[in-house]
């Protein structure tokens, strides 16, 4: 006998648990499998252990220049990793524990397990206690996720980590190599970097955090020198060789090589479509291993929905909850706009912090758009000045008018103090197709930080109290 829902969720990450949960507050009976934690891997290996890392790293940065404050600290900060690690072990175990306490209260039976598909939207789950479980639903929604890819001769062991081990580290080590000037490498290597490590970033393509803005990256590898992280670019990384004391020499480029204690492979991640079965379903996987989805996230499959790092879009977090909503609000009978994936929220969390929404710079003029550009310095923001921290700039492109003058907004980007924080009001005014006039109306506090976005906005407009 199976066990019949009205949604089966396979999968308990942001895109997984966040489904279940949506679809129980509609009143749906929801089932969730997840073979390992609730969370997934931005919980438990990914987003919140990474920024927990990278908050020890922002405190220690503020005790090194205590001084300038005011404040004595009676000699140079040490870090206790150990005491980290455990620090973002509690922050993790209290934020799975919330899952799990609100999927119990919304009445989200739990299948613990590995999860795959069949015929009939009929979900068979391998039990982590051995048992099996064969449960169906009206609808599915898939949503295992990804793990890191890995490159030839970098297997996993000793000092060669993915994000997945460099997170369990109880301590720093003294010389780390990030293979991969992406996202999740400039966070690693900002991380240890600042508790004292030195780094150095090995990245095939011409530059660090490729896709980004160029004023933005700019900023970020001038700030990233002043840290002494040492960055070698357009580099193809060869293998390496161990030396038998828990070190490895790095072999890349033509003929370079450097000792390091820890090597972080940083190359991005594949979805993770290993397990799920589709035998006598018409869901179709890529050559690249996405599951293949429309602009509803429906796969071939009737009734069955794919959302977050398993298919083709952003993946990131927040990216997997609004396709999530998506599926629910479709299975729902309603009527959901597809997400706008060049549209959606981006942040980075190395420091300095990058965060935007919409095309660069050089998109637009790709796109074809006549753009007029604004952008301002955090050096002259008085609320940057007062928390130490002046580096970086907001950058806006919008619409040209046929007079000229600036019109709709279509990309803002930030690098700087806290802009993941400050990214909102951007990301709205890029997504409701503000205009620079319209968004110039609306009063930003002071001293604040986001006073600089209203300030470059206000520029736009031709009149302005700075620069």
């Amino acid at each position: 006998m199976s066990e019949h829902f009205d949604v089966v969720v396979i999968g308990g990450g942001p895109g997984g648990y966040s489904a279940a949960l949506y679809g129980a507050s509609a009143g749906l009976n929801v089932a969730l499998v997840e073979m390992d934690a609730l969370g997934g891997t931005c919980l438990n290996r990914g987003c919140i252990p990474a920024k927990a890392f990278l908050e020890t790293a922002a405190v220690k940065r503020h005790v090194d220049h205590a001084a300038d404050f005011g404040i004595e600290p009676g000699g140079e900060a040490t870090v206790d990793f150990a005491r980290t690690q455990e620090r973002k072990q509690g922050i993790v175990a209290g934020l799975v524990g919330g899952i799990a306490a609100m999927c119990k209260g919304r009445k989200v039976e739990v299948f613990n397990g590995v999860g795959s598909l069949g015929a009939g939207r009929t979900v068979t789950v391998a039990m982590n206690d051995g048992s099996s479980a064969t449960i169906t639903g009206e609808s599915v929604i898939l949503a295992t996720g990804s793990v890191p890819r890995l490159i030839p001769n970098f297997e996993r062991g000793g000092p060669i980590m993915t994000s997945d081990e460099v997170l369990d580290l109880d301590h720093v080590p003294a010389r780390v190599a990030v293979i991969g000037g992406g996202a999740i490498g400039c966070e690693f290597a900002s991380t240890f970097a600042d508790l004292g490590a030195e780094v150095t970033i090995l990245e095939g393509l011409p530059k660090i955090l490729p896709g980004l803005d160029k004023d933005v990256t700019k900023v970020v590898e001038r700030s990233f020198k002043k840290k002494q992280i040492t960055l070698k670019t357009g580099v193809m990384v060869n293998g390496h060789t161990p030396t038998g004391s828990g070190s490895t020499v790095v072999d890349f480029g033509d003929g370079e090589s450097f000792e390091a204690d820890a090597v972080v492979v940083s190359v991005g991640r594949r979805p993770l479509a290993d397990h799920l079965g589709l035998d006598g379903t018409a869901v179709e996987v890529d050559s690249r291993g996405f599951v293949v989805v429309d602009e509803l996230c429906r796969t071939g499959e009737p009734g069955v929905y794919a959302v977050g790092d398993l298919i083709d879009t952003p993946q990131l977090a927040h990216v997997g909850y609004a396709e999530a909503i998506l599926a629910i609000k479709h299975h729902l009978g309603e009527s959901p706009m597809p997400v706008r994936y060049d549209r959606v929220p981006w942040a980075i969390y190395c420091h300095p912090e990058v965060a935007w929404a919409g095309p660069d710079e050089q998109q637009a003029r790709d796109a074809g758009h006549d753009v007029v550009v604004g952008k301002h310095p955090f050096k002259f923001n008085s609320r940057a000045q007062i928390v130490g921290e002046t580096e970086g700039l907001v950058k806006i492109i919008a619409k040209r008018n046929d007079d000229g003058t600036a019109g709709q907004i279509l990309g803002v980007h930030m690098v700087g103090p806290w802009v993941t924080e400050q990214l909102s009001g951007g990301y709205l005014a890029v997504n409701w197709e503000a205009t620079v006039d319209e968004v110039a109306e609306f009063i930003q506090p002071h001293p604040s930080l986001t006073e600089l976005f209203g300030e470059t906005v206000l520029a736009l407009t031709g009149r302005s109290f700075n620069g």
